[in-house]
């Protein structure tokens, strides 16, 4: 706890215990937006890997087999690398994975899920570290996963016995000597409430990891700080400024959404019950209508802006603006041809059929822009999904068109430094700019920078070639205009 402290102050940082929410990160100094708050290498991490080598990625640094380089490995035929490189630098831990992967015959292999992985390799660290093989610092040691909450009074029969059956599994896998099952359950539970996904720096996961120093951060549905990931370094920045003596939180959660839908999905993966500002304005007016204008009806006059609320005489629902009623059969008529619809769209569109589902989700979202208001989160996922096919076939000025209508509900379900924000920016500055739009483009790719150097920092890889090409649209733009000036005198 000494050396823990010390670590802490030197990065001007407390952790006190408050009530009803334990351990909890403080700063002892101002913070400003963008500053590294901390970073931690995780205790253990795996990749998000399926049994197929196209799907899979490297244990060592999560790179996926683009190139058709990545080795599975010899002798447990389930980790795999890209490299000598990568492999050398897990080998004193996987060597012991290895070893123990391989005593399972191969039905028992398709079980080994990243999730019993990270379990596995939990344990082996934890043993190479008692036994001095591997070092033991202040942010990278069991004693800090020890700490962490696991929740498991309040779990239930069905999960606990889940837990059970897959600590029955590590156990087989491991086969070490006095192994506890309550305590490899226990720690399942840790990381259903702990363990965090490791995204890229377009936020697309590529694997899940356990790093417990970060995890004394609290949760905020308007949290003052982001988590991030640098390979796999998880790096806590400040999206505002944050006094002197302010606690630090994240989210932990999608926070695009109603009080009430935040609050189930915490209290569902995560169980507790949030009491953060955002939260306690639960049922006052303004969080009814926007959680009405995110989550429910749009007006039956399609001129009208105004949203909905429930008619007290059951009757349907009255708009807020101009007390139209909009009946409970208009409604539920809508909301049906759209749950039909949606039910024959792919979540993940063959090659083959990438066209059709294109065509199946504009019919949802013809359906959802009649029942929803344009600022629903129902109709930007949609919308989400309908940007990400187009991409994918290639239909540049359309992807464009939804990056445009998708910006503007980011920006009301979002912080200002939110870094999903930035990313929808980068690509619509990247689509302007492939079709010529070059103006455009520099103002999108400007507002991307803006936005990405609060949460990205501005030394990663990413982040310099999202500036080398904004220097790059500006001369362009430059260019441009002088010539235009040239041919006009």
């Amino acid at each position: 706890m000494a050396d823990l402290e010390r670590f802490l102050e030197d990065r001007c940082l407390s952790v006190l215990n408050l009530p009803q929410k334990g351990r909890s990160l403080f700063t002892t100094r101002y913070f400003r937006p963008g500053e590294v708050i901390l970073s931690q290498k995780p205790y253990v991490c795996v990749p998000n890997n399926n049994t197929s080598s196209s799907e899979s990625r490297c244990d060592g640094c999560f790179k996926t087999n683009d190139n058709n380089n990545l080795k599975r490995c010899s002798g447990c035929q389930v980790v795999w690398y890209c490299g000598s490189s990568c492999q050398k630098s897990e080998w004193k831990l996987h060597r012991h994975e290895c070893k123990a992967l391989s005593r399972l015959d191969k039905e028992k292999r398709k079980f080994v899920t990243p999730t019993i992985r990270l379990m596995v390799k939990l344990y082996i660290k934890r043993n190479l570290q008692n036994e001095k093989v591997l070092p033991v610092t202040t942010t990278d040691n069991y004693t800090l996963v020890e700490a962490l909450v696991s929740h498991m009074s309040e779990i239930d029969e069905q999960q606990m016995l889940l837990y059970a059956q897959m600590a029955n599994l590590v156990n087989l896998i491991l086969q070490l000597p006095n192994v506890d099952l309550r305590e490899i359950a226990e720690n399942f539970s840790k990381f259903s409430c702990n363990a965090h996904t490791i995204c890229d720096s377009e936020l697309r996961p590529q694997g899940i990891g356990l790093f417990p120093f970060v995890s004394i951060i609290n949760h905020s549905c308007s949290p003052n700080a982001i988590l991030v990931f640098e390979e796999q370094m998880a790096v806590v920045r400040a999206m505002d400024k944050i006094p002197k003596d302010s606690e630090i939180t994240i989210s932990y959660i999608e926070t695009a959404g109603s009080t009430l839908t935040r609050q189930k999905s915490l209290k569902e993966q995560y169980l507790f019950h949030c009491q953060c500002a955002r939260c306690n304005n639960f049922g006052k007016p303004h969080d009814i209508e926007e959680s009405a204008i995110l989550e429910c009806y749009r007006c039956a006059n399609e001129k009208c802006t105004g949203f909905l609320l429930r008619d007290p005489e059951e009757k349907g629902f009255v708009c807020q603006k101009c007390l139209l009623l909009r009946s409970k059969e208009e409604v539920k008529k809508l909301a049906s041809d759209i749950k039909r619809v949606s039910e024959k769209a792919p979540a993940s569109p063959s090659a083959e059929n990438k066209q059709a589902t294109i065509e199946l989700y504009k019919t949802i979202e013809r359906l959802q822009v009649k029942l929803y208001n344009s600022f629903s989160i129902t109709l930007m996922r949609t919308r989400e999904k309908l940007l990400k096919i187009l991409m994918d076939v290639e239909s540049w000025r359309e992807a464009l068109n939804y990056c445009r209508l998708i910006v503007p509900v980011y920006q009301r379900v979002y912080p200002a430094t939110h870094p999903l924000i930035g990313l929808q920016f980068y690509t619509q500055g990247k689509l302007e700019w492939l079709l010529g739009e070059t103006k455009e483009a520099v103002s999108s790719l400007t507002k991307a920078f803006d936005v990405l150097r609060i949460s990205h920092g501005t030394s990663t890889a990413f982040m310099k070639e999202l500036s080398a090409k904004l220097e790059e649209a500006r001369a362009e733009a430059s260019y441009i205009e002088r010539h235009a000036y040239d041919d006009a005198n």
